[in-house]
């Protein structure tokens, strides 16, 4: 294993921080698997699951059972990991600017463009490598104006050549779900088998430019503006997976997840080793145009009478938000069916709130698809 150092600007004079990788394998081999974990820094699950896939990965590697490069990222948000407001973490947005620290990824699509015209041929393989290269060049032109950006541009940078990008998220309370692009769909569904995932929500353009799509989306892009007569695969499968809820941080998930990531690269062939058969696979992609997130209509304390992984019938009674002065119910009906997959943690809702999240199958959304 090796680890290399990332510098971030001093957060104040006196002071230093940095980000650190971690790496596997043999790089140029021309396979490579990159993973990250706490983007959102107050989302820890990730990084216990990598603490796991690291001690796993070192045993792989003594052994020369690592048939690729894999990098780790252990902590991807330093900046957001030591922002506390009055005792709470605040590892989501910013404090500096406000925004998400999964939103604002470099989009490559029309810097790649005017530099691959007339340069790709009828071999699908080499126009990968080409693209890969220009699209390293493009990042490492990226002149980034804040610390948040240059970390930004860190992390595009080690996964922009990977085959496989796994970002480890979590929600508030939630079942295990993946987000990949709608290319993506069926070549995710082994991840989600291992994991067993409830729900696999897919998009062409979720919107904001997250750092999953910013690894994946210039793919079907570019094959769609140069067409059959000039191959371009989907050379990147990139997945953000959301390891349920934010509180279940336990050794026995989490080596549980880390063994099922090792199970997939093995599968996949990234790792020597036969992997177990693939389980039943618990779901099939639903459209994110297809989720509905539930608001409270008013204010009031919420009281949940579905739990996540219920299955919703349109209609259906999801919680009650009970006015505390006028002892008011108000309940809250899903207007589809499908998974209650999320929910909030907190009891006290506000009025227009995001309280929960069905993954229904049929589309009826469009613009910005992701919460805030």
């Amino acid at each position: 294993m090796q680890i290399q150092r990332h510098a971030l600007p001093d957060v104040s004079s006196g002071s230093s921080r940095e980000l650190r990788s971690f790496h596997f394998g043999t790089p140029g081999q021309g396979r490579k698997v990159y993973i990250q974990s706490s983007l959102h820094a107050d989302e820890i699950p990730g990084m216990l699951v990598n603490h796991y896939l690291r001690d796993m990965l070192a045993q792989y590697e003594e052994a020369g059972d690592i048939a690729s490069e894999i990098v780790l990222v252990p902590v991807a948000n330093p900046i957001g990991l030591a922002q506390n407001i009055q005792g709470t973490p605040f590892g989501r947005f910013d404090l500096a600017t406000g925004i998400n620290f999964n939103r604002g990824y470099r989009h490559l699509t029309p810097f790649l463009l005017p530099l691959l015209e007339d340069k790709l041929g009828a071999d699908g393989n080499e126009n990968v490598k080409l693209i890969r290269q220009q699209a390293l060049a493009v990042l490492l032109a990226w002149q980034p104006d804040t610390a948040t950006d240059l970390q930004k541009k860190i992390l595009q940078t080690l996964a922009v050549d990977a085959d496989i990008v796994l970002d480890l998220h979590c929600d508030n309370q939630a079942v295990m779900h993946l987000y990949t692009g709608t290319p993506l769909a069926q070549d995710c569904l082994p991840l989600a088998a291992y994991l067993g995932a409830r729900a696999v929500l897919v998009s062409v353009l979720s919107g904001d430019d997250p750092f999953d799509e910013s690894c994946s989306r210039h793919w079907w892009e570019l094959a769609q503006h140069f067409g059959a007569a000039t191959p371009v695969p989907n050379a990147c499968m990139a997945i953000t997976v959301e390891l349920r809820g934010e509180t279940e941080v336990s050794h026995e998930l989490a080596q549980a997840d880390a063994l099922a990531i090792i199970h997939f690269l093995s599968q996949a062939g990234y790792l020597r080793g036969r992997a177990p058969a693939l389980p039943q696979v618990l779901c099939q992609p639903t459209p994110l145009e297809g989720v509905e997130p539930l608001l409270a209509s008013r204010s009031g304390i919420l009281v949940f009478t579905k739990a996540v992984g219920d299955y919703i019938e349109a209609g259906e009674k999801v919680a009650d938000i009970v006015d505390p002065v006028s002892s008011q119910v108000t309940p809250v009906l899903a207007t589809l069916s499908g998974i209650l997959f999320a929910r909030v943690a907190i009891r006290y809702a506000t009025h227009g709130m995001r309280i929960a999240k069905i993954a229904g199958a049929v589309a009826y959304r469009s613009g910005n698809l992701l919460s805030l």
